[in-house]
């Protein structure tokens, strides 16, 4: 199964398991997420939600021949019902980070009230090089935690950035060795278990209200400009760049 589901101790767990593809993420398994989101966030055995990849990798992104035959048309796409689900969880959500995280693995981070992530995991926002523009809220989110000149670097250059950048720029929480992230995560979605589930849901609640608005604007007008890049020429370039292992040449 690419992705493993269950509930232990009030814990609703979601690992990423597709280690033959880098945990690139498809769109059947970007709805078993939305589905299993929405299923704990209704689920009153449920306190808690931890997501997690393997112990080398957590998500190398999209898998973009999946994207490429799957194209987000509608908001009805799996991929924005996914983001949709993260933006509007009223549970805490817990993410912990082993390896790679590129792209969505990234942005994913953003809606998370908890990230550990390993001191040697690297991070991508590639969606320039793919001739895309951010989703997942980034452009809003980033720029609130970091600034505008750092998220410009970050979303307009495209490159690899450690997980102390991570730690600085609001992406994570705490660095951990790699051994003990899934650990300490575990142990701290445990210590938030433990809490009144009424009083963890309007903390949670408060602290996003503000925010709430700008967020469905900037995910909105994200996904209406990433729609018509993917359908432009140089989106079509890149991507064929991408499989063909060049550079791309923009005309």
């Amino acid at each position: 199964m690419n992705i493993i589901t269950h509930i232990d101790e009030r814990i609703g767990y979601i690992q990423i398991n597709r280690p033959e593809r880098k945990n690139a993420l498809t769109s059947a398994m970007y709805q078993t997420m939305a589905e299993t989101l929405k299923s704990y966030d209704a689920d009153n055995s449920v306190r808690v939600i931890l997501l997690h990849g393997l112990i080398d990798m957590f998500c190398a992104g999209n898998d973009l021949q999946d994207f490429l035959q799957n194209p987000v048309t509608s908001n009805d796409a799996p991929v924005v019902q996914f983001l949709f689900a993260l933006r509007d969880l009223k549970k805490p959500l817990v993410i912990a980070v082993n390896g790679v995280a590129v792209g969505v693995g990234v942005t994913m981070l953003l809606h998370a009230d908890l990230v550990v992530v390993a001191d040697d995991s690297k991070f991508q926002l590639p969606f320039i090089n793919l001739a895309l523009c951010p989703e997942a809220g980034s452009s809003l989110l980033l720029t609130q935690r970091t600034g505008y000149l750092r998220s410009a670097e970050k979303l307009m250059l495209g490159e690899f950035f450690n997980a102390q950048e991570a730690l600085e720029m609001g992406i994570a929480s705490r660095i951990m060795p790699h051994v003990e992230v899934l650990r300490y995560a575990q142990h701290q979605a445990r210590h938030l278990a433990e809490k009144s589930p009424q009083a963890m849901r309007a903390t949670k609640t408060l602290l996003k209200a503000a925010n709430a608005d700008a967020l469905r604007d900037a995910m909105d007008a994200e996904l209406l400009s990433f729609g018509q890049l993917l359908r432009g020429a140089d989106s079509r370039e890149a991507m064929t760049a991408f499989f063909e292992k060049r550079q791309p040449n923009f005309q």
